[in-house]
């Protein structure tokens, strides 16, 4: 039976998204506010201890705790590798010696004459913080990591698993009720987020896993489905830390459920932009939901310009990058040489443009991208 969950969701196309990108313990952060990064750029990093070995020298050598300084051979601070010759005793005329080799690999952190035991600390284990969504850094907490912001759009859903991950988005069925099945999943879709309507089969949820697509976001999701594909029934408690091969994210409940049409039109309205995709969720206190973010490019008309993709003129078509029009078509009208001041405060250039629908209306410039011809 489907369940639907109506928990008041952000679905937006034009909303500032702020990540805080924190690290486990104490290091160093790589960025500078006003920074401008990327998904996959590491903006802290820190190491975490290795882990203590023991290596019992008294008992391998059989002597008295006491004795082991005697014949330990690096002190405490000292570098010490695998398989290095660590003590040896005289033996008996030279010979019937007793050597002890290390086993592990890293630092001497102490020499004891109380358990005879030598306590060896393996080598850091690095721990990378990456900056997750493309924007800015907004601010940065010393020695623990940053704060990234964007502008774009971002929908949330109220389930989902696996972790962080980038890809480009691609809408892989013709509607919000369409189900995905395994063979509308194809080789070129490797390193795509693919959009579903109310829902994918088993089979494609194990193809898309097979071919290296990234993620997946659908309406609803099978209870059996999910679990014959991660092996054991899942809590919805917390998730995030699946050991998966693709996230997903789903935006309306449990079994098939038709993707909310503004939902899907609005994925459909990004086919083709990169996408930041996390499926943790926590339903307890401090709820986290899963979640897909697009960040907006600002200058995209500016840079369609420059890049020989149009120019902005009397007549071009446009497409609206924020709300209120978000997605909509139209053509501009005019295009007034003087500054307007917006509800912001800040002054911009803006155009003027008739909408498909037929209504004339004022937009900043920075939030239209020029259609192709």
């Amino acid at each position: 039976m489907a369940n639907a969950y109506t928990p008041g969701l952000t679905v937006s196309g034009d909303i500032t998204v702020r990540r805080t990108r924190r690290l486990p313990i104490k290091g160093e952060v790589l960025v500078k506010p006003g920074d401008e990064v990327t998904p996959e750029q590491v903006v802290a990093r820190a190491n975490l201890p290795g882990a203590l070995q023991t290596i019992k020298l008294a008992d391998k050598l059989s002597i008295e705790a006491t004795e082991v300084k005697n014949f330990f051979q690096l002190k405490e601070g000292d570098p010490i590798a695998k398989d290095q010759v660590v003590a040896e005793t005289k033996g008996l005329f030279g010979m019937f010696k007793n050597t002890v080799t290390s086993e592990y690999e890293g630092t001497v952190e102490s020499v004891s004459e109380v358990t005879g035991s030598v306590l060896v600390r393996e080598a850091p284990i690095p721990v990378d913080v990456k900056a997750y969504i493309r924007g800015k850094v907004a601010d940065v907490m010393p020695e623990e990591g940053a704060v990234i912001e964007t502008r774009g759009a971002m929908v949330q859903g109220i389930f989902g698993i696996g972790g962080e991950r980038v890809g480009t988005i691609h809408v892989a069925v013709s509607g919000p009720d369409q189900v995905l099945h395994a063979d509308n999943i194809h080789e070129e879709h490797r390193g795509k987020i693919l959009v579903a309507g109310s829902g994918f089969s088993f089979d494609a949820l194990a193809k898309a896993d097979k071919l290296g697509v990234v993620g997946l976001v659908a309406g609803g999701v099978r209870d059996n489905d999910l679990i014959q594909y991660l092996g054991y029934d899942i809590g919805v408690a917390i998730t995030g830390q699946e050991s998966t091969n693709l996230t997903l994210v789903v935006t309306e409940g449990f079994g098939y459920l038709n993707m909310a049409k503004r939902t899907f039109d609005l994925l459909h309205s990004l086919e083709g932009k990169e996408a930041s995709i996390n499926g943790a969720t926590q339903i307890r206190a401090g709820v986290i939901r899963p979640e897909l973010i697009v960040p907006l490019d600002l200058g995209a008309a500016a840079t369609a310009a420059a890049g020989g993709g149009g120019e902005l003129k009397i007549g071009t078509s446009i497409r609206v990058i924020r709300e209120p029009y978000f997605g909509m078509l139209g053509n501009v009208t005019e295009l007034p040489a003087q500054l307007v001041t917006v509800e912001s405060g800040t002054e911009v250039r803006v155009l003027k443009a008739k909408l498909e629908g037929g209504d004339e209306v004022v937009v900043p410039r920075a939030n239209v991208e020029i259609m192709a011809g």
